[in-house]
Formats: C-alpha cells, structure tokens, sequence
C-alpha cells in the first residue's frame, strides 16, 4: 500500500501543470529581526529564515508549531500528540527555553516554568502575517534565553480598506472543529485588527495503551484566543501602538507514560498587554515599548481515576512579567547605521502545590517574594554594503539583581559577490538567567546562588542565489558553561537542588535550498546535529551526549505546483532519524527513526473564498515522538477561508 503512494505522489508531481510562483528571490528580502531595524537579507551575516504570509496562508488548517517544525535546524517536540500536549521548541539542539519567542519584537516568557519558555498553544497561526526565525545567539540585541536564536511571530495588523472581514472554518479527525474570525481595516490614520479563533477536539489518549486492551480515555483540548492591535498616527511624526491578547485552554492529561488518567485536568490561563510609540526625526526613528504578561496554570487530579502517585493533587503557578525598551536607530551615513537601547524586565511567580497520597498530604508554595529584576543597555554598529562587505558588531551589559551581570558582545562579518553570492561567519556569545523555579523552589541550592548559563556560538555559511536557486549552508559550534543542572546526592540524605555544574557542546550542519525545475518549486532542508554534555563524577570529568528527543539527522522536503489556476498542491516528506529518550534511574532508550507524508491543497472557489484539505500521515505510519504516548496516525483537516 505504501509503495503504491509513493508512486502515485511521484505521478502526481511529474505531471503538474504549472509552477507556483517563484519566491526564491531571499537575498532581497527585507527582515527586521536581525538588525531590531529594516534590513535586506543580502547586507546581514545572520543566519534568518522568513515564514511570509502566503506560506502560512497555504497551510490553512495547521497549527503554528506545525509550521515551525518543517524548518531546518528546528524540532517542536510533541506537535504530533494529543492536543494541547506541552511543546517544547529545538532550535539547533539547545534545549528547552533557550530559543526566545518574541511577539511583534517584545520578549514572551511563562515566569512560572522551569525553563521560562512561552507556551506556542497560545498562539493561533491565523493571527500570524509572518514569522522570522533567526539563528546563532543574539543575547546581545535580545537579551536572556536568546542562547540558540529568536522567533519573531509578527501578528497581523490593519488593511488598506476601512473594513474587511476573514473567517476561516475548518473540522477534522479526532472531532476538532476550529473557527477564526476578524475584523481588520484603516481609517482616519486608525489602524486596527481583531481576531478571535476557538479551537475544539475530543483528541485521542495521550499515554499510549501498550496493552492494547485497556481502554483509555480521549484527551482533548478546548480552546479561545482573542487578541486587538490598534496603532493611532498622532502626526507624520508620532505613532502610537496598543496591542492585547487573551488566551486560555483546557486540556486533558494522563498520569505518565504508558498510564492512563481520566481526570487529569491542565487550565492555562495568558494576558498579554502593551503600549508602543514610534517617534521619527530625520531619517531616524526613536521606538518605547511596554508589555505586560501574565500567566496562570492550573493542573488538578480529583477523582476515583487514579494513574499516578497520589489520590488527590492540584498545583497552581501563577507568572508576571513587565518588559519595558526604549531604543533607537540612528543613519549617521548611507552605509553606517548605530542601534543604541536599553531595558529593563521584572519578573514575579507565585506557586502551590498540594498532593495526597497514602503517606499523607505534601505542599510546597512560593510566595510573590519570588522576584527578579534586570536591568541591560546595549548597542551595535552596523556598516552596509562597503564594495560588497557588511559587518555588524555589538555589546550588551545585563545586571540582575539576584544573579550577578552579564556581558555579551557579537561579530557578524559578510561578504557579497556579484549579488548572488553570500558568504559570512558569525561568533557571538549569549546567556540564560536562571528561573525563578530554580532559584526559589524547595530545589534551590543551599549553598550558593546559581549564575545566568554563558555560551560562544561560532557559524560560518555560504548563501547561492540565481535566478530560481536559492542555497545555504551553514556550520555552527556552540559552547555553554555554567549549565544548570539538577544534582541529587542519593541515599542517605537524598538532597536534591540545582547547581551550575556542567558544559554543554553541540554542533551542527545545516543545508537549505528552494529551487525551481522544470515548474515545480521544490524546498528542502538537512540537519546534521551532535552534542555532549561534560559534567564531574567525583574527581572525574564524564562526557555523554545528552540531545534527548532530539534526532541526529532530520530532512524536510516539500514539492508545490500549481494543478491550474485556481487549484494548488504541496506534497510534504519528512524524516526524523534516531534520537535517545532519558529513563529515570536507567539508561536511555533509543527511539526508532520515522518518516511522516503529508499532502496539502486548496482551490479558489471565488475570488472571496478558498477551500482547502490538509492530508497528515497519509501512510498511517506509527511511531512515537516521545516514548509511551501516542503520535497522530493518518489524520485530516478540512475547512475554508473567507475574506470580504
């Protein structure tokens, strides 16, 4: 049966029509995270991947950890389990909490959690214009988390019109239904959007019933997220910007691998709200901003159903985070722009827990005395296009008051030939604050206070561009010290807490093209990674790789054409190699490799409506993402889009 979609799918791309579009005109391409200004793509050494609109306008039916896992370097661990499963993002192997997610540029954390890594369930793809992935550390322009890179999720704002309305409606397997709607529009120098989407399934079992004769219960996902964006041009000069954001969902849990729980319940709870300003003089523009976000998570076990150690438990972690910038862009000639800025961020948890199990009740609570305040100021200089060289260099200086300072600096040379050809290297270093949970939980070290982990990331890369290639190639090495590490001393005292213990050293190949043959637009990446951990035993330094869920080798390819004019289709391929699972108090387990076919297409039924079906698994493979919970087998969604 497998055979015979192949070669269907392979029938299917030689015989095309006509070609999509070409878009692998990169080099051109204007970003604005590498820089915090605008910039073309060609006078940067950084490494940044661009998801557009219309990329994310053909995959209509997916969510955005969905779209993310396709690019190269990165892995959204859990996308394929049952929804609203906890999403931890891989970017170039670094673990969870060390990519900074960004919103429209500001800084989006969960202060509550380990890692202080901002839930991606939170945000729906259909209120993202486009997204901008950048690579290698960037701590010097963003500050902490920034250790493997940014993800810039830039929302939608305003149309040209004074009024236009969207929907997007779609049901799939597992009974999910998904409803968006907006309204967005221009008018009097007001430029405004609102969206509200709300997302149902009764989902599958998420622990996988190795038995096969168990009958575990479905968990599902109820979900609503409304945001706004206003901006007011106040005159040509002064823009003001006002943005929020109200999330919350309910999902269901199991107890653990392989066991089942039917009443294990997860309640999260996000408000997101903020203020900008842009002031221009000259050529130069001064930006302030000011964001608020707040989180709270509710995990509750309260029935007869018991999967786990305790009869009774419920655990609430509340989060708050105030972020507020100030910098500026400043042209001192056509090639020579500087970037100075400043900001500051103050973050509060406050939690509790309590379980009862036949020993009896356990609590822990963290007060709102759980705080910590930094302070960074921070600047670059960026030259542009001297006969083809560009350079950008820079430094930030972070103090905290609870972990000690941190500096940083980045060096990103390139070097331009013929408009085609791109070559650059990049060596920066960046830092992780410790979060609040490691630093006040019962866990916290006794001894010492713990450090903001440091890291040196060296890249080096060529880019090909002509006519319809577009290449990349990039190498990068990234050491970390002062890892934070969970010690635990065992028996007799079993005192367990975290240290700064460990240095982690990963690296990795990275190569992405999109190229044009014969009218089929074909994109494809490939990840080489490998890293290892180096940590005391005794007197002893022991080295082991340690990329848990994260696989050595992983392609993505994916083919688009156009059937006719109005009928388009993608047909997907990726492969994820073998990767080592952690086993408490024994050794990992390795996980088989898998490969995953996807097919996607739509058809412009008029020019105010397009239907289209999503086609995921279409071999019904089975395999597992993470060891003893499920991973979607052949699944669909259907619906479509409407604009007025």
């Amino acid at each position: 049966m497998k055979k015979k979609i192949f070669i269907a799918a392979a029938v299917v791309i030689s015989s095309q029509l006509q070609a999509q579009q070409d878009s692998t005109k990169l080099l051109n391409e204007v970003v604005v995270t590498a820089t915090k200004f605008p910039i073309k793509q060609s006078l940067t050494g950084k490494v940044v991947t661009v998801i557009t609109r219309e990329q994310l306008e053909s995959n209509s039916g997916k969510s955005l950890t969905e779209v993310l896992n396709t690019q190269g370097g990165l892995i959204v661990n859990g996308i394929t389990n049952s929804p609203g499963t906890n999403q931890d993002v891989y970017l170039r192997g670094a673990s969870a909490g060390k990519t900074l997610v960004l919103i429209d540029g500001i800084p989006a954390y969960d202060v509550s959690g380990i890692s202080g890594a901002f839930d991606l369930n939170l945000i729906d793809v259909n209120q993202v214009e486009r997204i901008e992935i950048l690579k290698g550390s960037q701590s010097t322009l963003y500050g902490s988390d920034a250790i493997a890179g940014v993800i810039n999720i830039i929302t939608k704002k305003g149309g040209d019109k004074k009024v236009n309305a969207t929907a997007n409606l779609s049901a799939g397997s597992y009974n999910t239904y998904k409803a968006a709607v907006g309204l967005n529009g221009t008018a009097n120098k007001t430029n405004y959007n609102i969206q509200y989407t709300n997302l149902n399934s009764k989902g599958f079992s998420s622990a996988y019933d190795k038995a096969g004769n168990k009958n575990f219960d479905k968990d599902g996902i109820d979900e609503n997220i409304f945001r706004a964006n206003i901006s007011q041009k106040i005159t040509d000069k002064l823009l003001l910007k006002f943005t929020s954001q109200f999330s919350k969902y309910k999902t269901d849990l199991d107890a653990s691998a392989f066991t089942d729980d039917a009443d294990y319940t997860a309640a999260t709870k996000n408000s997101l709200a903020g203020i900008g300003a842009d002031y221009t003089f000259g050529n130069n523009i001064v930006h302030f901003n000011y964001n608020y976000n707040k989180t709270q998570r509710i995990y509750k076990d309260d029935s007869a159903s018991i999967g786990g150690f305790a009869k009774y438990s419920k655990g609430e972690y509340n989060g708050k985070a105030h972020f507020i910038e100030a910098y500026t862009n400043l042209f001192i000639k056509k090639n020579t722009t500087v970037l100075i800025g400043a900001d500051y961020r103050q973050q509060v948890t406050d939690q509790n827990y309590l379980s009862i199990s036949s020993f009896g009740p356990f609590t822990t609570a963290l007060g709102d005395s759980a705080k910590v305040n930094q302070l960074g100021v921070y600047a670059s200089l960026v030259l542009k296009d001297l006969k083809g060289f560009s350079l950008e260099v820079g430094s930030r200086y972070n103090s905290f008051n609870k972990y000690g300072d941190a500096f940083t600096f980045s060096f990103n040379p390139s070097y331009l030939i013929n408009n085609s050809i791109k070559i650059f290297g990049n060596i920066s270093s960046g830092f992780k604050a410790p979060s609040l949970y490691q630093v006040y939980s019962e866990y916290r070290n006794p001894d010492t206070e713990l450090k903001p982990e440091k890291s040196l990331s060296i890249e080096t890369g060529v880019q090909y561009e002509k006519e319809n290639v577009n290449i990349r190639a990039v190498y990068f090495i990234r050491n970390v010290k002062d890892v934070i590490a969970f010690y635990s001393s065992g028996a007799p005292s079993y005192a367990s807490y975290y240290v700064n213990a460990d240095k982690q050293k990963d690296k990795g190949l990275e190569l992405e093209a999109a190229i044009t043959v014969d009218k089929i637009r074909f994109t494809i990446n490939y990840t080489n990674l490998d890293g290892y951990i180096e940590t005391k035993k005794g007197t002893k330094d022991t080295a082991f790789f340690n990329l848990y869920r994260r696989p050595k080798q992983t392609i993505n390819l994916n083919a688009g054409f156009d059937i006719c004019k109005n009928w388009n289709m993608n047909i997907g391929l990726q492969t994820i190699g073998k990767r080592f699972e952690a086993v408490y108090a024994a050794p990992p387990i390795e996980m088989p490799a898998y490969y995953v076919w996807n097919v996607y297409s739509s058809y412009k039924i008029c020019k105010m409506a397009k239907a289209f079906i999503d086609l995921k698994n279409i071999t019904d493979e089975k395999y597992f993402e993470v060891n003893g919970y499920n991973s979607r087998r052949f699944n669909f969604m259907a619906g479509v889009t409407l604009s007025f």
